[in-house]
């Protein structure tokens, strides 16, 4: 949650989590994340949200989808080697570890990758607005850096040089599909007048 936390207030929107809903800012936002699953079930999370609370909520979800997989992991992103783990969630570095394994003859040329974020707004009265952010890449050949989370050791940026483990954090927010996610909603916002509802 601090991540897109701090992505929505950088860009002038207060934002609350969980159970600390009350009158701090214009606009409350009920984060729900963790759970990769398909659009339709964010904009049903928010609009659900937003009708047991009384105030707008906004449901995120982040994966990786690589070409040459097909799309994978994608809404498998955050449980991709769990077929490995007995069951336990896997680490970042068991699922990465697993792509990697799974992308190992697969020529440079064919390693290209998005990062996509999906995030659903929901007011109480119905109103919905849902955007998406992507960050295009490629899947590294090894893992390096140690900034990030997830597939960022694994996820080649050309035009950086670099993974997005090696960025630094004004980098990565800069250019993130969250970070991207989050100024198209501060757009909508601004443009509709829903800011202050």
């Amino acid at each position: 949650f601090s991540m897109l936390q701090r992505g929505l207030e950088q860009e002038g929107f207060p934002a609350l989590e969980g159970k600390r809903f009350g009158k701090e800012g214009t606009m409350a936002a009920k984060i729900i994340s963790g759970a990769e699953v398909a659009k339709q079930i964010r904009e049903e999370l928010a609009r659900e949200v937003a009708r047991l609370t009384g105030l707008p909520a906004l449901a995120d979800d982040s994966g990786l989808e690589v070409t040459a997989l097909n799309g994978r992991p994608g809404v498998w992103s955050a449980r991709y080697a769990l077929d490995k783990t007995g069951g336990r969630a896997p680490t970042d570095e068991e699922n990465w570890h697993k792509l990697l394994e799974e992308m190992a003859q697969v020529p440079w040329e064919r390693r290209q990758a998005r990062f996509v974020c999906v995030m659903a707004l929901a007011w109480p009265d119905g109103r919905l607005f849902t955007t998406e952010g992507e960050l295009r890449g490629l899947i590294a050949l090894a893992p390096r850096g140690d900034q990030g989370f997830g597939y960022d050791p694994v996820f080649w940026l050309p035009e950086y040089q670099k993974t997005v483990a090696e960025l630094s954090l004004a980098e990565k927010n800069r250019i993130s599909h969250r970070g991207e996610a989050i100024r198209r909603l501060k757009v909508f916002l601004s443009q509709s007048g829903l800011a202050e509802n």
